[in-house]
């Protein structure tokens, strides 16, 4: 498979799939896969719409093709014949020409280039990165407090509201705040980071990430699509897991109850740490800037 992943220039696992998916009482047959990949396609959803739900509209807008209507056409004219109310729009009739029951009919279009090409954003680059195999190895032997990895819960696409997250790499002390949305990442770490003395901070590339100088913190990023560089923090989401599964929305949690979350992740023993909690390691070492209040002791006796 790796001879032939390499001779197709495509991934082993990819090759390793499609015999996988495609072959047939274990023998695999490219015309019979090319056949099963069909169907399946064909049958993935349900293609045509309100076209295919009514013969006489089908039959209608295939005849008023041949004879050379534009969808334009066919969407006006139906709407005039119907004392102008709407039958079908010409963009569904577009759609329907892209499914394997209309795509017959392409061939009667004036035009080819009817479909507009939606113009490809330039993904964002986060700029001056200094990429994590530039890390002192200070930091990569974790034998101090204050050098922090960073990221952001993952949450359903139906919220926006998600978890920023910091880990002391050292300790395992977790720090972590709720945001309405991702552009207030960096704001976030910001104010977590501003009650101790972070050393060092290492996040992924994900664009929240591109006003990264404001921390004033010496920062490091993990190579593309390389999450494992990060591993404390994405540990630490899966530990967080145990109280906010998944596909839980982050807005039906209060701070409240995220904080006494994080508090109780911060007091519970770890094994790698010789089953001290990370509060106590962490507060070993490193002292909050916080000032506290000072007590008048002479007064009080």
């Amino acid at each position: 498979m790796r001879d032939i992943s390499k001779a197709l220039k495509k991934n082993p696992s990819s090759i390793s799939r499609e015999l996988k998916e495609n072959s047939v009482k274990g023998v695999y047959d490219p015309f019979k896969a090319q056949h099963k990949a069909y169907v399946k396609r064909l049958y993935s959803k349900y293609q045509g719409m309100k076209i295919r739900a009514y013969d006489w509209l089908e039959d209608y807008i295939q005849d008023k093709l041949k004879a050379g209507w534009t969808p334009e056409e066919i969407d006006g004219r139906l709407k005039y014949e119907n004392s102008n109310q709407t039958v079908i729009s010409f963009r569904a009739i577009y759609q329907y020409l892209e499914t394997p029951f209309g795509e017959p009919f392409k061939r009667h279009l004036a035009s080819r280039t009817w479909r507009k090409r939606k113009s490809k954003k330039a993904k964002q680059i986060i700029e001056n990165r200094v990429f994590i195999d530039e890390r002192p190895d200070i930091i990569n032997s974790r034998v101090r407090c204050g050098d922090f990895e960073g990221d952001t819960l993952g949450v359903p696409k139906t919220s926006r509201a998600t978890l920023a997250g910091l880990v002391d790499r050292k300790s395992l002390y977790f720090l972590a705040k709720k945001i309405s949305r991702l552009r207030e990442t960096i704001s976030a770490f910001s104010k977590l980071l501003n009650q101790f003395n972070p050393l060092s901070l290492t996040l992924d590339n994900g664009v929240e990430n591109a006003r990264y100088d404001i921390l004033n913190v010496p920062t490091y990023f993990c190579h593309p699509y390389s999450a494992w560089e990060k591993p404390l923090i994405e540990n630490n989401f899966q530990r967080l897991r145990r109280y906010i599964p998944k596909k839980a929305k982050l807005s039906d949690y209060s701070d409240k109850q995220i904080s006494d979350i994080i508090n109780k992740m911060n007091n519970t023993p770890r094994k790698c740490l010789g089953f001290r909690t990370p509060k106590e390691v962490f507060f070993q070492e490193q002292v909050p800037t916080i000032k506290l209040p000072i007590f008048n002791f002479e007064r009080c006796t």
